[in-house]
């Protein structure tokens, strides 16, 4: 049998949910891997809809479940069902649904709140020993719920490669060791099991988005 790993998605698009090619690339390196991916979502409001031709919030309301469920090719469960008993490892990709619909962080920045739900989970994983992979901002998850521990989203300088680099210093804020890497590089935290990368935080051409977070799913199942 393959390890089985939770996935935790936000929604459905880069503005207001998962962004979706992180969301691929875990799924396909986990079959890649032989690891059986089981996707799990929040039954909750998103915070808002973006247009995302236009960027722009509009009036619509939608569900982060039935949303992710787009991604997950309908085959999805609520996130208040998660067991980690019968779960090997977490991931959790990235896109600004992590920091609109399973925290606070994009209104709040390091004073947010983690919902309750995606910090059970998280510590839950934490407490049994099993690893947890993080990308582009869902990092920031651990920074706010695990003081202490050593994290990547890439580059601490802001430059038009690296456009949201402030996001690593917030982190450090928190007390985390945040180490730079490359787009294709990932950083394990040993202690805590903490395997990131930082994919879309870089202004980087899509297949080393992908290659990233291969090392990163490699990683991880290594490790559950």
């Amino acid at each position: 049998m393959g390890k089985r790993v939770a996935v935790v998605l936000a929604g459905c698009g880069v503005y207001d949910g998962s962004e979706i090619h992180e969301s691929s690339a875990v799924l396909v390196h986990l079959s890649r891997e032989g690891a059986q991916a089981e996707v799990y979502a929040p039954d909750v409001d998103q915070m808002h809809v973006v247009d995302h031709v236009k960027g722009q919030p509009t009036q619509e309301k939608r569900n982060v479940l039935v949303e992710s469920a787009r991604i997950a090719r309908g085959n999805i469960k609520d996130l208040a069902k998660l067991d980690v008993k019968g779960l090997d490892a977490l991931i959790i990709p990235g896109g600004f649904g992590v920091a609109k619909n399973l925290s606070t962080w994009a209104t709040q920045g390091k004073n947010c709140i983690v919902s309750k739900e995606v910090e059970d989970v998280l510590k839950a994983f934490h407490a049994a020993k099993k690893p947890i992979g993080l990308c582009c901002i869902s990092p920031v998850l651990a920074a706010k719920i695990f003081p202490g521990c050593e994290l990547t989203v890439g580059h601490d300088t802001e430059c038009e490669k690296w456009p949201y680099a402030k996001t690593a210093e917030t982190m450090k804020e928190l007390g985390c060791k945040h180490v730079n890497k490359h787009v294709t590089e990932i950083h394990v935290d040993v202690k805590n099991k903490l395997v990131t990368t930082s994919a879309f935080m870089c202004n980087a051409p899509v297949h080393e988005i992908y290659d990233g977070i291969g090392k990163m799913v490699r990683e991880v199942v290594r490790l559950a």
